[in-house]
């Protein structure tokens, strides 16, 4: 857990000081490289959805830096890729994981490339973006705790597994907790169906060694994930906070 940390710790002072973060897929898991393409995603994940708290994680080394100014459910900004429906839904555990009404939920990822908004000119992005703000969004959880964002299926960069960002706050602006979806990895996935878009899964970092999910033995952080190429795809996730 240690080392861990100091990964993170790495991550989050990239800005200033660019550091690429490299790590090692196991040969146990198919990367998706031999999919043509087609196929339906079959949504294989782990436990989410059951009442556990959600693992906080770092916000680094890319977060919104406005998020108020993105109230918005589609977030696709022009930005090319596989259509993917997110719902996010909100849980309290002080409520027996019920959905929790009122609830700030921010999001935020990269683009098919890997890229992210907001930053770049710099050894950890090369591509600029600071002036654009692609793929971040803002909403408020209806009376079942739910929020749903229009988006792409997200890329990868160096060191990372495709993961989604998650901001949860009370209705007032306090900070409930910061987290990270992960996704479902193997043949028959929507991940494999995606297959890295254009840069494909060569150099690609999956879940057990990615820096950030390598400990959720339980699955916890895991999306429920599916759909096709075709029709785009939908990502489930929960995420229980003490409200």
């Amino acid at each position: 857990m240690e080392r861990k940390n100091f990964i993170r710790s790495l991550m989050i002072g990239a800005i200033s000081t660019p550091v690429i973060i490299e790590a090692c897929k196991k040969s146990s898991i198919s990367d998706g490289s031999s999919t043509n393409g087609s196929g339906t995603a079959n949504g294989t994940a782990g436990t989410n959805g059951t009442c556990a708290v959600a693992p906080t994680e770092t916000e680094g080394p890319f977060p919104t830096k406005v998020p108020a100014s993105y109230v918005r459910s589609d977030i696709t900004d022009g930005r090319s890729g596989y259509k993917m429906t997110t719902k996010i839904t909100i849980g309290n555990l002080n409520n027996s994981c019920a959905g929790l009404a009122g609830a700030i939920v921010d999001i935020w990822h990269c683009d098919a490339e890997g890229n992210y908004s907001e930053y770049g000119g710099s050894g950890m992005q090369s591509t600029n973006y600071q002036s654009v703000h692609f793929l971040r969004g803002r909403q408020t959880t209806d009376a079942n705790g739910l929020v749903t964002f229009t988006s792409i299926f997200p890329g990868w960069y160096s060191g990372r597994a495709t993961h989604i960002h998650v901001h949860v706050y009370t209705a007032g602006g306090a900070s409930l907790n910061v987290t990270q979806i992960a996704f479902p990895e193997g043949t028959g996935t929507a991940l494999a169906l995606v297959n890295g878009y254009a840069k494909g899964m060569t150099g690609y970092t999956y879940n057990n060694a990615d820096n950030v999910f390598s400990d959720d033995s339980a699955g916890i952080e895991i999306a429920k994930v599916t759909g096709t190429l075709a029709a785009g795809f939908e990502l489930i996730f929960k995420v229980n906070v003490k409200a």
